[in-house]
């Protein structure tokens, strides 16, 4: 019996050992079939890294397709971040595009004999601030000057945004059926005051500025006099320009712009409710074309054996970046970028970190080979404190003997303003949205909440008064005075150092800050930029500055991890490129994305004193 049963034991022995024996090879060989997979995908990484000769064909036409949001920095993504969303079938990050990158290939393929004309793809393009349009538009323009080829833009459609580049062509083709979206500038948002009130939510706000309107969806459910009477100088100062610079473009006299129902309504009933018709009656495009006939339009008139040789944009780069060599020995102008909302700290590229953007500038100063810097700025300001971090740093960059310039993009408001003011000379595209001299805090409680909705209270001791400050607790009267004066002081702080910087009286500052948003244009009349003029003016003057006659452009970079930089270009290489969708959100579940992403935007700001110089109405822009 014993035998038996030990005969039995050895066979569940041998059993288990064999099943163990299968599993560990099963794992073993997953394992190296896993690393061979990484290590194929690494080595195919490294070669696809190392340069490739890109040859430009005669008679090529440069497809120039300008995708998604046009930035001064693209935003860091997180490589890992990245890969699981496109797996999961989720990844609804937007495109981006490098301002200097467009302006760079015009640039280039103007004196690029292979080059014969330029065809504007402008269907992908989400978002770009009228000063960043415009700087195209001028490249565009000077493009056509200097080499004599002509600018072709085609859609089936045209936004606002793309309109005003496609008016810079030789020639605009529609599809038939296509349309025009000319509506204007308007400026709508929600507010929250009886949201906030049915929900027992306690809002505190402290601010200084009549029109420090970045407060207000919080404390009224409509806009204030102050802060329509603001934005509909400035809007309206944009459309004039937009209108301008597109009639100008387009060279007629006798281009309509349709400004009131009853005008569209009765040019629209003249061609029976054809968009197609209307945009080719209203003189804002030249012709219409599905796309065969301007696929047999283009093959005419372009082609090669009736076959046109199309080179994008993306693959133009690459071939520049190949043709150009950079002199590390010469003198450099230094360019660093603030682009986004300014938080304390430091944070990835495609955003300010107080300390990570005054790092850049500090590189630049202990760079011998620097002489002097532009501070590219694209901000609606944030943090006070990180805002006064960086300001410092130019401080730092002036005694040394390096002159700094700004130049401020689409937005260089509020904080926007405050790192710029120190600089040896600003300047501003006539369109930049800047001012928003101000300063605000704010915080909830949520004290009525918790006591109405879920029975929960708070209580306890303290060893002063002041301890104990806290969303689950009232906020004591006089807390809120000592908030104020701090916000108070800070405002004071802030026209002051405008006025230090700008030799202007205090009161005169005064005048034209209370938080209230100005056009470059206005903002140069009152004296708070110094010139107006677009990117490469700015760094024209920085080099004159420095008395540079032959110099090389330096980008300060917010340096990444040696792991994060492997993993961004591996999965840059091969990773899929982000679409454009043309899908939109169902109606509620995209006013509840709006809302979620408004109210989001606060549990970000993390200035340590809770005082903020933020320009929401830009931010929005």
């Amino acid at each position: 019996m014993q035998s038996e049963l030990r005969t039995n034991k050895n066979w569940f022995t041998d059993l288990l050992r064999a099943c163990w024996g299968v599993i560990n090879f099963t794992r073993n060989m997953i394992l190296n079939i896993v690393f061979l997979m990484i290590l194929a995908v690494i080595l195919m990484a490294f070669a696809a890294s190392q340069p490739k000769p890109i040859d430009i064909k005669t008679n090529s036409v440069l497809k120039l397709a300008i995708v998604g949001d046009v930035v001064e920095e693209l935003t860091f993504v997180d490589p890992y971040d990245e890969v699981v969303n496109d797996a999961l079938g989720r990844n609804n990050r937007a495109p981006e595009t490098l301002l200097v990158d467009v302006l760079e290939t015009l640039e280039y393929a103007e004196t690029d004999e292979n080059i014969q004309s330029v065809l504007l793809d402008l269907q992908g393009l989400r978002s770009a601030g009228l000063s960043k349009l415009q700087e195209i538009g001028i490249a565009i323009n000077r493009f056509k000057e200097n080499s004599g080829k002509p600018v072709i833009a085609y859609g089936d459609y045209f936004s606002q945004g793309q309109y005003y580049l496609a008016s810079h062509a030789d020639k605009i083709v529609l599809h038939p059926m296509g349309a025009i979206g000319l509506d204007g500038f308007g400026r709508y948002r929600m507010y929250y005051k009886s949201a906030l009130e049915k929900l027992k939510i306690n809002s505190h706000v402290f601010r200084v500025g009549t029109y420090k309107s970045a407060v207000e969806p919080y404390l009224r459910d409509s806009m204030s006099d102050a802060a329509k009477e603001s934005n509909k100088l400035w809007m309206g100062q944009l459309w004039d320009m937009y209108k301008a610079d597109v009639t100008a473009a387009r060279q007629a006299s006798n281009v309509e712009f349709v400004e009131t129902f009853d005008g569209f309504l009765s040019k629209f009933k003249q061609v029976d409710g054809d968009f197609g018709q209307f945009a080719l009656q209203n003189m804002w495009v030249d012709e219409l074309m599905n796309h065969q006939q301007f696929d047999q339009f283009m093959a005419d008139q372009y082609g090669s054996n009736k076959k046109v040789r199309y080179v994008d944009n993306r693959t133009y780069l690459s071939y520049i970046d190949n043709q150009l060599s950079t002199d590390t020995t010469s003198a450099n102008v230094a360019i660093v970028v603030a682009k986004g909302t300014i938080y304390d700290g430091k944070r990835k590229p495609g955003e300010i970190g107080g300390h990570s953007t005054a790092e850049l500038l500090k590189k630049a100063r202990k760079d011998r080979n620097v002489k002097a810097v532009v501070l590219r700025v694209d901000s609606p300001g944030g943090s006070a404190f990180a805002s006064e971090i960086i300001r410092n740093e130019i401080e730092q960059l002036k005694q040394v003997g390096k002159p700094v310039v700004v130049s401020m993009s689409s937005l260089a408001a509020s904080g926007g303003y405050w790192i710029s003011a120190s600089a040896d000379e600003i300047w501003a595209a006539p369109t930049t949205i800047t001012g928003s001299i101000g300063i605000f805090g704010m915080f909830m409680t949520f004290e009525d909440t918790l006591s109405e909705y879920l029975g929960i209270h708070t209580d306890g001791v303290a060893t002063t008064e002041m301890a104990g400050l806290s969303p689950y607790r009232k906020l004591d009267p006089q807390m809120g005075d000592v908030i104020q004066l701090a916000i108070e002081q800070g405002y004071d702080r802030f026209i002051s150092l405008v006025a230090d910087e700008r030799e202007m009286s205090k009161v005169d500052v005064d005048k034209v800050a209370q938080g209230r948003v100005w056009s470059g244009q206005t903002a140069y009349e009152f004296g708070l930029v110094d010139k107006l003029g677009y990117f490469q003016d700015a760094i024209n003057s920085a080099a004159s500055m420095a008395e540079l006659e032959d110099y090389q452009i330096k980008y300060m970079r917010k340096s990444l991890s040696p792991m994060e930089m492997f993993m961004q270009e591996l999965f840059e290489s091969y990773g899929p490129t982000p679409e454009v969708s043309s899908v939109k959100a169902g109606e509620l579940t995209d006013v509840l994305q709006q809302i979620l992403s408004k109210t989001s935007n606060w549990t970000k700001f993390n200035d340590p004193m809770g005082m903020y110089v933020y320009c929401l109405e830009c931010g929005e822009l």
